[in-house]
């Protein structure tokens, strides 16, 4: 847990509530789910058939949808790896569509390798981020494989699943096919991945537990809704996403830029002489021609520094790492009469902390996970637009004012000043102008839910909002919320044995309702 300001540490709360709503019928994707899922459809009987055959999950046997290899060791854990042809479009005939590869480490506790357990599989934060490389038996991985075998699931287009990366992509001529073949790299899709290989792995293709970190928790709410009988539990830590039709992001970043005043405001208090450095680095930026080259050949400008809130100022440690990345902000004078300049140590270190060369998927989704059947329209910039008067560096810089960081944002002048994202410009444009998004959630199916659910939702998390979480709460019968300030957002990776030891106790009657 992150020592705060004692003035601005908050009440340690702790909630647990129960929700419960009529059923009502299922939303067109959800009956594109049952209809892949119903016995009646050749495309299942082709689905069902494959998963079946087990011989793919033996060592050194495989189908032609389904490849495992052998088991093998980091300290405490033995580990083995599938890979998984699936469609890109589930929405086509399997003969039809475009194939692309999903990779998914099997881990489980070193001698338990034969052992009947049960199946957890871990959804990743992102979009656009790949899983955990286990290096040793540690955090939430050791509490899982106690009792469960873990799955850990590169979401398609990371990692080993068929990457989308800037040179991958580059092989795509066209914005318009790049931004096609990107629409299909949402939540909804992840899900269908996540039932492929559920029916492959699991005996009898019976259910299993899900656990969605951020993003991934994003996911397990459209799993909730259109494929809840693939579901034994799902836990979620800091993951309840906004459930409105139409685009939520506009709700989304009010709320983000409000807690992004507060979130700087700590900062500052923490470190009261990083005003006066980060507003020098700001004069120097826009007096050097509005920005200064970056290695990889991008530009550093004052707006572009502001990004650094992005990882900065929402986790636990940011602060302290933000503060001493500035403690390099300028190479030493070592020659008299020497110009000042910003050290190539930290212009190769914002560009590490920044990392859209390797996850563009990040910076193009970003705004889509928050739309169903209407577009974005770079809702960040427009809201951005509204709150100018607070997150304006130049003029901050200017006035004397504090400069403000900005948080999980994503704003088109990316696209020009950071240099591997440079080639995606017009595909982006192409996605925040989208209508025909599909839908990602179903209420009338949460409100029915019936799978048990308990989520970790964190007080004064910077990227999924409190008060847009526990609306979403209301919505998912039998849900139980932990609200708790004990940790940030990255509670999973800090603190992952107890979170999820805690959560595993809110439905297994350790922790009861009342």
């Amino acid at each position: 847990m992150r020592t705060l300001h004692s003035s601005l540490i908050k009440p340690l709360i702790r909630l647990h509530s129960p929700f419960s709503t009529p059923i009502i019928s299922p939303s067109p994707l959800r009956k594109q789910f049952l209809y892949l899922h119903s016995s009646a459809t050749p495309s299942l009987q082709k689905l069902t058939a494959m998963a079946d055959n087990k011989t793919a999950a033996v060592d050194g046997n495989f189908t032609s949808d389904h490849v495992s290899d052998s088991w093998y060791s980091v300290p405490d854990l033995r580990l083995r790896d599938h890979r998984f042809t699936v469609p890109l479009d589930y929405s086509l005939e399997r003969c039809s569509s475009t194939k692309i590869t999903v990779f998914a480490r099997e881990v489980v506790a070193v001698g338990k390798e034969e052992q009947s357990l049960p199946y957890l599989l871990y959804l990743q934060g992102g979009p656009g981020f790949e899983c955990p490389r286990p290096t040793e038996a540690g955090g939430w991985i050791n509490r899982a494989c106690e009792e469960y075998r873990v799955v850990l699931m590169d979401q398609r287009g990371t990692g080993l699943s068929t990457p989308l990366t800037p040179s991958s992509m580059s092989q795509v001529k066209s914005a318009e096919d790049l931004a096609n073949y990107l629409s299909h790299f949402r939540a909804d899709n992840i899900v269908h991945d996540a039932e492929f290989i559920r029916k492959c792995l699991v005996p009898d293709a019976g259910p299993w537990t899900i656990l969605g970190q951020s993003f991934g928790g994003f996911c397990a709410v459209t799993y909730l809704s259109f494929a809840p009988k693939g579901l034994k539990q799902a836990l979620i830590t800091g993951g309840l996403p906004p459930i409105g039709e139409g685009c939520t992001a506009d709700s989304v970043y009010k709320a983000g830029f409000e807690q992004l005043v507060c979130q700087n405001d700590k900062y500052y208090k923490r470190f009261p002489q990083d005003i006066e450095i980060v507003r020098d680095v700001i004069n120097y930026l826009a007096e050097s021609g509005g920005g200064v080259p970056l290695p990889s050949g991008g530009i550093l400008t004052p707006r572009g520094l502001q990004l650094l809130g992005l990882s900065g100022l929402g986790s636990s440690t940011g602060f302290e790492r933000l503060h001493y990345l500035f403690e390099r902000v300028w190479d030493p004078l070592i020659v008299q009469g020497a110009k000042r300049r910003i050290s190539d140590y930290f212009l190769n270190a914002y560009e590490r902390w920044i990392g859209f060369d390797a996850n563009p998927l990040y910076a193009l989704l970003h705004e889509s996970i928050y739309c169903q059947g209407a577009s974005s329209l770079w809702s960040a910039q427009r809201i951005r637009a509204l709150n100018d008067n607070k997150f304006d560096a130049i003029e901050a810089a200017k006035v004397g004012r504090p400069v403000l960081f900005t948080g999980e944002m994503i704003f088109p002048w990316i696209f020009d000043e950071v240099h591997a994202l440079r080639p995606f410009k017009d595909a982006a444009q192409l996605l925040a102008e989208k209508k025909d998004w599909p839908s990602l959630y179903d209420i009338a199916a949460l409100k029915d839910n019936k799978v048990p659910v308990a989520a970790a939702v964190y007080y004064e998390d910077m990227y999924v909002n409190l008060k847009l979480s526990m609306e979403t709460a209301s919505q998912i019968a039998g849900i139980r919320p932990w609200i708790t300030n004990e940790y940030m957002h990255s509670g999973l990776r800090d603190a992952g044995s107890r979170v999820l030891d805690h959560l595993l106790a809110m439905l297994n009657g350790k922790k009861p309702l009342f």
